[in-house]
């Protein structure tokens, strides 16, 4: 099957197999170079910073500023 083939099946399919399959094309992609990537469709474990106070903190006391500088 050809990429002009493809495409206008890729184009009807859900977001979530959009994103699958962006997944999928990476993980191939990486294999091809030797580098290592997050597996598709395998789960990882998180773990969440009770300590991580600090960042949010500092960005407490920044000063507040009424309006984005613009470029002229």
């Amino acid at each position: 099957m050809t990429i002009k083939e493809l495409l206008p099946e890729l184009r009807d399919l859900p977001r979530a197999d959009k994103i699958r399959l962006i997944q999928f094309l990476a993980a191939e992609l990486a294999k091809e170079e030797g580098l290592s990537l997050l597996q598709v469709e395998e789960t990882y474990a998180v773990w969440p910073s009770f300590d991580g106070c600090e960042p949010a903190n500092a960005l407490l006391e920044l000063p507040v500023v009424d309006s984005w500088p613009t470029s002229t």
